[in-house]
């Protein structure tokens, strides 16, 4: 077990990177003793500490195929674009079973980063006994706003973590982590924007949460600067981070072959730098602290 802290970027679909990633580093018996994940990053996260190779991919995959993905009436009666209740109930129990068994004895931790719709914070969330809240967790922090419906979790209301915390690295400092593996799933030098007439938009479709809206209206800001901090401690050799090689996929990609090829790029990616990422946590702590 390396005492290192494992970070999973979200992105919907794009989360198929982070599945061939830790495919790999699962092949390897590379494990860590933190996880946290956001939003895809969270499911990856659980597949991780489960030790399931392939669950995450095989998700994406069939979530995907034409057949299973939702029609009109469906998205209507659902209120929303994702058979949620598929994924984290038929999937996680029946067609593609979580090992909630391996996951409830791992010495790992992880929590999910979800974001409260009332203070507009992210939340740390974890659970080690319950299945359905383990669940609800995990599908708290993927419903994205104004396309998935908000969650409740111990009553109160939650929508993906990527609002408020997209990558996680300060947590990662605060629960004592020196050595972290960042798993990205966008392009280096990838930046947000957010323009005046979105942000009209976030007030106004969400005004019954003030406090999320002023949140998701500065989520592009935030996440600019978590990427320079990010990009900085990366060229410093203080943090080890994993992106795509090849141009990312869209959120919402669906077309089987990309999804295959953006899995295969993470899978290779990280067998091309696993020596490396032995290298980086084998160096002693001696570049300096780690500020964000």
């Amino acid at each position: 077990m390396q005492k290192a802290a494992m970070i999973l970027e979200g992105g919907a679909n794009r989360g198929i990177f982070t599945a061939g990633v830790l495919d790999y580093l699962m092949e390897q018996g590379f494990y860590t003793e933190y996880v946290v994940g956001v939003s895809m990053g969270a499911c990856n996260g659980i597949d991780y500490v489960s030790r399931q190779i392939g669950r995450s991919k095989e998700c994406v995959i069939r979530q995907n195929k034409k057949e299973e993905r939702l029609d009109l009436k469906g998205m209507w009666k659902k209120k929303s674009l994702f058979d949620m209740d598929r994924l984290f109930d038929d999937y996680a129990n029946e067609l593609i079973p979580f090992d909630y068994e391996t996951y409830f004895s791992a010495e790992m931790e992880f929590e999910a980063v979800v974001t409260n719709c009332l203070s507009g914070q992210a939340q740390y969330m974890t659970e080690k006994h319950d299945k359905k809240r383990l669940m609800e967790i995990c599908r708290a922090s993927c419903s994205m706003p104004m396309v998935l419906p908000i969650v409740e979790v111990d009553s109160q209301p939650y929508l993906d973590g990527g609002i408020a915390d997209s990558i996680p690295i300060k947590r990662a400092l605060e629960k004592g982590y020196r050595k972290m593996i960042v798993i990205l799933t966008r392009n280096k030098g990838y930046r947000k924007s957010t323009s005046k007439r979105t942000m009209r938009c976030y007030q106004f479709l969400m005004r019954k949460y003030p406090n999320l809206a002023k949140t998701m209206c500065l989520r592009a800001r935030n996440y600019n600067h978590t990427m320079e901090q990010i990009e900085k401690l990366e060229a410093e050799g203080k943090i080890f981070v994993i992106r795509p090689k090849v141009e990312a996929i869209k959120r919402l990609e669906h077309d089987q072959e990309r999804l295959e090829a953006f899995y295969q790029d993470g899978y290779n990616t990280m067998k091309e730098r696993y020596t490396s990422l032995l290298e980086y946590m084998k160096e002693k702590n001696h570049k300096g602290e780690i500020n964000v």
